[in-house]
Order: C-alpha cells, then structure tokens, then sequence
C-alpha cells in the first residue's frame, strides 16, 4: 500500500508537478515525493478560481483552498512572463494570453506577433514565480522568484512548456526549452520562488510527522 499523501500541490499542469517534486527531492527528510506529493487532481480538489491581482495573491489563493479541503499543507505557485514593452504583461494572465487558457502554442504565437517589430535590445522580460505554502491552520509563508532575460523572434527547443522555448536567460546562449530538466531547475523562477519555500515545508511538515 503507497504511503497516505503528505502534501498538496495546487496544479494539474504535469509539467509543474514534475518539476516540482525534482526540486523538493530529497529536501524533506522522509517524504517519498513520487508517491507523498500529490496534485489537485489526485487530490479530488476543483479547480480554485484565480481573482487575485498578483502573483502573490492567486498563489496564496489556491494554496489556502486546497489546504482547507484537504486538511494537508498545501503548495501553490502562480507564475508568469513579464515583457518590459508591455509594461509587465502578460503577467498574471500568461497562461490564457491568447484567450483559452492553457493554450501554450496560441499564447506564444500572439506574443510574438504582438513583439514583431520590437528590436532584440528592446525585448528584455522576466518568468516570475510566487510560491505559497498554506496549512490547515490558516498560517502561510509567500516567496518569489525571478528569471530575467531576453526574448527571441522564435521559439527554439523541445523542453519545458509555456513560454520556456521564448526566453533566453541572461548569460545564457540556449532558450529555456532548450536547457535540461536540472539546469533549468537550477536558475528558474519556480526553483527560486520553490527552494526559498523548503525551509518552511520541512518545519511543516516535521510538525505535521510528529502531531505537534
């Protein structure tokens, strides 16, 4: 029989877990994360509405509703691009730019029609990250990540999902999608926003272990 799930983490994007579950692996003494860390799917938990208007706000959000509905401490991150020349979007509304959320290839090709006359010194951007951590008690911690760099006039590589084959990193001469699995985690805004939250996943749940 697997292991009861110890922790919750707000998303049904596969790739968000899997990235996820590398960055906490081996982070938290005694969490089997391939059978411990689980989705919102697995969870039976809806979908939470995102009506903030930071990223802050949206990962608090779904972090404190899937705590509540499944009495487990629960992770959440809301993450997004933010072009300079747009003035920061497309920002919280990244993953439904195009208008059908989820849509990575639509989101990409909109963006880059709408940036097409923009020159390469003109196209800095930055993936942000903010990632919550809520448990049952009401108690949250919020951290934030950030990956600035430039964005190219077309996507390059197979890896990663979203708007990773658009950003070159800074000092970077490959795209996002285009960096293995542990290199992207490495510099990532999500492996930011995500190993500056451990500290306070393994005193939760070291606590939430011992019943204290």
């Amino acid at each position: 029989m697997a292991p009861a799930p110890r922790l919750v983490l707000a998303t049904r994007n596969p790739g968000k877990l899997r990235e996820l579950r590398e960055l906490l692996r081996g982070q938290v003494p005694g969490l089997d994360v391939d059978t411990q860390v689980i989705d919102a799917a697995a969870a039976g938990v809806p979908d939470v509405p995102e009506t903030g208007v930071t990223f802050e706000e949206n990962a608090l959000l779904k972090a404190h509703a899937v705590a509540a509905a499944t009495g487990l401490p629960a992770v959440a991150d809301d993450s997004g691009l933010a072009v300079d020349v747009l003035g920061g979007a497309p920002g919280i509304f990244s993953a439904r730019w195009s208008g059908l959320h989820g849509d990575d290839a639509a989101n990409l090709a909109l963006l880059l029609a709408q940036l097409a006359d923009i020159a390469a010194e003109h196209r800095g951007a930055a993936f942000v990250c903010a990632a919550a951590l809520a448990l049952p008690d009401g108690s949250e911690t919020v951290e934030r990540g950030e990956l600035r760099g430039t964005l190219l006039q077309a996507p390059r590589g197979e890896g990663g999902f979203g708007y990773d084959p658009i950003l070159l990193p800074a000092g970077e001469e490959r795209s996002c999608a285009e960096l293995s699995g542990a290199e992207k985690n490495a510099i990532s805004h999500r492996g930011q926003a995500f190993r500056a939250l451990v500290p306070a996943l393994v005193a939760a749940l070291a606590e939430e272990k011992t019943g204290a």
